[in-house]
């Protein structure tokens, strides 16, 4: 059996009663919410709002209207880029960033939308006070990580949110690596968007995300069609959330996410992120001692959560991450982690890293077989 270390990418195992969640659904209530009045229809539309009320609770939103529910964090982050920023916006992001984010930027660029990219430093972090720098009369956004999916850096968050409330700047953060991970406060925090999947730290299945719309931030809906509500309208409604998610919903996948976040919520966020900085800890304390191994990211601890990138010295990262699959049975993830510019950052491009990251349900006997087949393959390369 794989031992798996890649939940940066997708969380596994998933959270207990997920996978039920999903099977009940299909084989037990079927319907849509919104799309009928019959029983089954509105236990569609119960579930979907018990999400949506999970949701805003995990992440201290005011409303549970505030949570667009969307196919992944990635439709969320388009839908959060696309529909607020337009020709003579400036936006401000930080050289840290998932393509997922770059690649929308770049797209608006080229359509008159202006981009300054932050320099991050070689571990990895954004100093906030670059942002305000940077701020000028027509910036309409700062959009940054919570967490580098590459090295685990915790950006300061809440400072940068704190400073561009004083410029009277939005702020839209992608949460794909912290929700469900780390403590997250939008309503504290004044922040204006922010996005997430479901099947990273929110222990859902693939096909959920969500969005997060704070009040009076206006968004262009990137899909117009049917929402199952105001159905007599022969325009988009403007009211959140329904407005922004037209068509049918992957209602098993909402099943399942609700059962996630359920997890989480009851398990404790603090608990969770204790035991992934714990066993990070541990990982990169066993990296640092093997010869001809490069530990990237933060020194301090407490800037960073378990996620663990590291070389082998003049060994390509794809070729560590091969042998760690086909001899040893652990599964990493190689290369560059769709994070091209976070890379040239820290000094891993064009090759990339061998991303090790822990989930919630590993335990510290799992660190000790993932070190002692990296340590195989350290001590082999070291005598070629």
């Amino acid at each position: 059996m794989t031992l798996y270390f890649d939940n940066a990418a997708t969380s596994f195992p998933k959270a207990p009663g997920v996978a039920e969640a999903v099977y009940e659904y299909l084989k037990e209530v079927g319907a849509s919410p919104g799309r009928g009045a019959y029983q089954s229809a509105h236990a569609a539309g119960r579930i979907i709002s018990d999400a949506r009320k999970l949701i805003a609770q995990l992440i201290g939103a005011q409303e549970p209207d505030q949570i667009v529910l969307t196919p992944n964090a990635t439709v969320a982050i388009n839908l959060a880029l696309k529909g607020l920023l337009k020709a003579g916006d400036h936006v401000i992001t930080s050289s840290m960033e998932h393509n997922s984010v770059i690649r929308p930027l770049r797209r608006l660029e080229t359509e008159g939308v202006e981009l300054t990219i932050i320099p991050c430093d070689g571990q990895g972090m954004l100093d906030p006070d670059e942002v305000v720098k940077a701020i000028k009369k027509n910036t309409a956004l700062v959009a940054i990580t919570h967490v580098s999916n590459v090295t685990g850096t915790i950006m300061p968050v809440p400072e940068v949110a704190s400073r561009c409330a004083a410029e009277g700047v939005r702020l839209f953060v992608d949460a794909a690596q912290s929700a469900g991970i780390l403590p997250v406060h939008v309503a504290d925090w004044k922040v204006s968007m922010l996005a997430a999947s479901g099947h990273k730290g929110l222990l859902g299945p693939q096909g959920t995300g969500f969005l997060y719309v704070d009040h009076g931030i206006k968004i262009r809906p990137l899909v117009e069609g049917g929402t199952g509500t105001f159905s007599e309208l022969e325009i988009q409604p403007g009211e959140l959330p329904q407005g922004l998610e037209s068509g049918t919903p992957n209602m098993p996948g909402v099943y399942g996410l609700k059962e996630g976040v359920s997890f989480v919520l009851d398990t404790g966020v603090e608990a969770i992120e204790h035991r992934e900085r714990e066993l990070g800890r541990l990982i990169r304390q066993g990296l640092v001692e093997m010869p001809g191994v490069s530990v990237y990211g933060p020194v301090n601890e407490l800037h960073r959560t378990g996620v663990v990138p590291f070389n082998l010295k003049d060994v390509n990262p794809a070729e560590v991450g091969y042998v760690l699959d086909s001899v040893y049975g652990v599964a990493v993830r190689t290369g560059l982690q769709c994070a091209p510019l976070a890379h040239r950052t820290i000094g891993t491009f064009p090759a990339g890293t061998v991303r090790i990251s822990p989930g919630w349900f590993h335990t510290q006997a799992d660190v000790v077989v993932l070190l002692n087949a990296i340590g195989d393959i350290a001590a082999l390369r070291s005598r070629i």
